[in-house]
């Protein structure tokens, strides 16, 4: 079930499959087919934790989430899990954290397929030069959630 709210960064859609959380949709991701009109539990306290952190009042997750991937895509995305609120991290670091030093573009690819933003915070990791590189939903949203934790390197 997909539903949708507004909140503090605009429209925002999440969808929860048997239980799980599995895809985290902007407005601007112009994702509306199959939105329902009742959320459910799950959903609902998706969007409070969420709430919590644009607030925040909340630093870490604690969702059940299940994103679609290949394995590889799934590790990165479990390593994006790994940087902590108010901390970034490079491409290459997550790379090398997977035992894969010399896939910092893939790992790129994986973070733009990231279906479930914010919660799986692919908005925390950066260029080796410290630039904001790439954003899904945009820079400006990137640069939003990176304020809002004051994210420092290391």
């Amino acid at each position: 079930m997909l539903f949708f709210r507004k909140t503090s960064l605009g429209k925002i859609g999440i969808e929860e499959e048997e239980g799980f959380i599995t895809h985290l949709y902007f407005g601007t991701d112009r994702v509306t087919a199959g939105a329902g009109q009742k959320e459910t539990a799950i959903v609902q306290q998706a969007f409070n934790q969420l709430e919590r952190y644009l607030k925040g009042e909340l630093k870490e997750f604690s969702l059940p989430l299940r994103p679609a991937g290949t394995d590889f895509m799934k590790k990165v995305w479990c390593k994006l899990c790994e940087v902590p609120f108010g901390k970034t991290a490079t491409y290459k670091d997550i790379a090398i954290s997977i035992g894969q030093p010399g896939a910092a573009r893939a790992v790129g690819q994986a973070n733009n397929k990231n279906p479930i933003p914010i919660f799986i915070p692919c908005h925390r990791i950066i260029g080796s030069n410290g630039s904001l590189v790439g954003y899904f939903s945009g820079l400006d949203i990137k640069k939003k959630l990176l304020k809002l934790e004051n994210c420092s390197n290391n």
